[in-house]
């Protein structure tokens, strides 16, 4: 059986997540979570915070970077990685998670008083219930005609957009 290195987190971002560019212009986001734990020390129960920092990477980085606002509720499905490196003759790492999946809870903050409502973090044991998912409407099936798809390849690899394709 082969390794497993699977993390799946929930937590607040702590700060506004940063977008930027590879020199070749492949985006990278970054940001950090807070998980809250709640653990007993003899009668009393106490708060523990954890920070994680994430890396996001690709089109999903720059798609979510307006909704990853300080405070915003989110999931986090992705893997551990490891950053080595040396400086000043000292050897240092960096472990950060490497996200897969960031899924947006906690509802649309536009419900929160109107367009330009910015997000406001909730009092300790006030969560905000995640939208119900709502199933969307059945497609009608569409028949694709092969031979004009066959035909509007253009034979450097590239086929054509055909519009009557269902997707």
């Amino acid at each position: 059986m082969g390794d497993v290195n699977h993390v799946v987190l929930i937590g607040r971002l702590t700060r506004d997540a940063e977008l930027k560019y590879t020199s070749s212009g492949f985006p990278v986001s970054s940001f950090s979570i807070a998980i809250n734990r709640r653990r007993k020390n003899g009668e009393q129960w106490e708060d523990e915070v954890h920070y994680f920092d994430v890396t996001l990477f690709g089109k999903t980085a720059e798609s979510l970077k307006p909704y990853l606002l300080k405070g915003k509720q989110i999931a986090v499905d992705g893997e551990l990685r490891q950053d080595r490196w040396e400086k000043d003759g000292q050897s240092r790492s960096k472990t950060y998670v490497s996200a897969n999946n960031v899924q947006l809870l906690g509802g649309n903050t536009q419900q929160q008083g109107g367009q330009n409502a910015q997000y406001q973090q909730p009092q300790a044991n006030n969560y905000q219930p995640v939208q119900q998912y709502q199933q969307p409407q059945q497609m009608q099936p569409q028949c694709v005609n092969a031979n004009s798809v066959y035909n509007d390849y253009q034979g450097d690899g590239q086929v054509g957009f055909v519009e009557d394709l269902p997707f």
